[in-house]
């Protein structure tokens, strides 16, 4: 059932969820003003260090979300919002996971917001049997086996990979490609998608791989000066950054210091690196104008709009405008919501994890950014979304194009 806004309400409930709320009401009738059980949704992302912001977006959608849920007064239970902090790490990941896992009345994750992360949060989230459902962690091999607990809201990297070779290659004419990948779990599997996807279509690519630092944190200017000028020797028509935000303005700034800028080739990354942080590592800032950056359907002002739009700001304190992946975090806490309100009513938070997890593969609804059901794998069913190119003009990231 499609969203329906009330326009004298800021704030308006979602129809569905009151839908799936009111047999359990009803059941739980002869209990009459019976304390409702209060239940959590954790967020699980960067929320401090430099990708801070994909962690921000992502609570801002589930915040948003819970918000309506309980608005409606329906809900046989309360929703609370809880952030895990993982700073985007693979290192930290684990530790952020397992605090989660020993939340009392945590039902659900939304996230990791990062595929390294979530990686290795998985086998925790897992053996708890807490369902984690990404918005944006778009690596290949995170959607695995059956009624798998991971799942996301998001088209994977095959998707976007391919979007970005279409682009790179048909788009901008790119027939000799570069392909870095920056040895994460995501950059190298975003970087291997481009690669192959690119020779499919007829460029010459040349592949290379380098350590990203302190995995989207810290480096100085200089950091990639070997690489740079390595690059600038040999003169591709293009280059693709398969990493995040604060390597890729390190590479973008070492490489124009060797005279390789965007005014004579083409510079591209992925949604890793869609992030203001780009525009802050970047030295000087203006070598990052005339970058490229796709999103992996996410559609940046296309889905929270209009009253949506002002009452998602006023709730949040967050512009709808730039608000990467927050519409699929809001996606995943729906189905999250519609899961939950699936389980009985009596179930231990032990079995309500489960009853989540096996909730989820069952959902089917229009969400915001579009038909949210599963396939067994955790992959949606439909996702073939368009992927969406931006380009930073003037210092700032603007939406361009889509692909797909």
């Amino acid at each position: 059932m499609k969203l329906r806004w009330n326009k004298t309400v800021a704030i308006a409930s979602i129809g569905a969820l009151a839908m799936t709320a009111v047999p359990l009401v009803a059941g739980n009738a002869t209990s009459g003003a019976a304390a409702k059980p209060t239940y959590v949704i954790g967020v699980q992302g960067p929320f401090t260090g430099a990708d801070a912001d994909y962690g921000d977006y992502d609570y801002a959608g589930v915040e948003f979300a819970v918000s309506q849920a309980n608005a409606t007064g329906k809900l046989p239970f309360t929703l609370q919002v809880e952030k895990f902090d993982d700073q985007g790490s693979s290192t930290v990941a684990p530790g952020a996971a397992q605090k989660a896992v020993g939340t009392k009345n945590l039902v659900a994750i939304v996230g990791p917001a990062f595929s390294g992360a979530s990686q290795v949060s998985y086998q925790y989230y897992h053996a708890a049997n807490i369902a984690e459902v990404s918005p944006s962690a778009t690596a290949v091999a995170l959607a695995t086996g059956t009624n798998s607990s991971f799942l996301r809201t998001v088209a994977d990297d095959s998707v976007q990979g391919l979007a970005d070779a279409q682009y790179l290659v048909k788009t901008k004419g790119i027939k000799n490609l570069t392909v870095i990948g920056d040895e994460s779990f995501y950059g190298a599997g975003l970087a291997k998608a481009v690669a192959t996807d690119a020779k499919t279509l007829g460029a010459t690519v040349t592949t290379k791989s380098i350590a990203n630092i302190n995995e989207g944190g810290g480096g100085n200017a200089g950091a990639y000066s070997t690489l740079a000028t390595s690059l600038a020797q040999s003169a591709p028509k293009g280059i693709f950054y398969g990493g995040y935000a604060p390597e890729f303005g390190l590479l973008i700034g070492d490489l124009a210091s060797d005279g390789y800028t965007t005014a004579k080739h083409v510079l591209m990354s992925g949604d890793g690196s869609n992030d203001p942080a780009l525009l802050t590592s970047t030295s000087p800032k203006k070598a990052a104008n005339g970058a490229f950056l796709s999103e992996s359907a996410t559609g940046k002002v296309s889905y929270f709009t209009g009253a949506m739009a002002t009452a998602f700001t006023k709730l949040t304190g967050v512009k709808a405008s730039v608000a990467i992946y927050a519409a699929q975090s809001y996606d995943a806490a729906d189905a999250i919501i519609r899961a939950l309100g699936a389980a009985a009513p009596s179930s231990t938070i032990a079995t309500l994890r489960s009853e989540t997890v096996t909730g989820l593969h069952a959902v089917s609804f229009t969400g915001v950014t579009g038909p949210i059901a599963f396939q067994t794998d955790g992959n949606l069913k439909i996702d073939k979304g368009s992927v969406q190119i931006s380009e930073v003009k003037k210092g700032k990231i603007v939406l361009i194009t889509s692909v797909g």
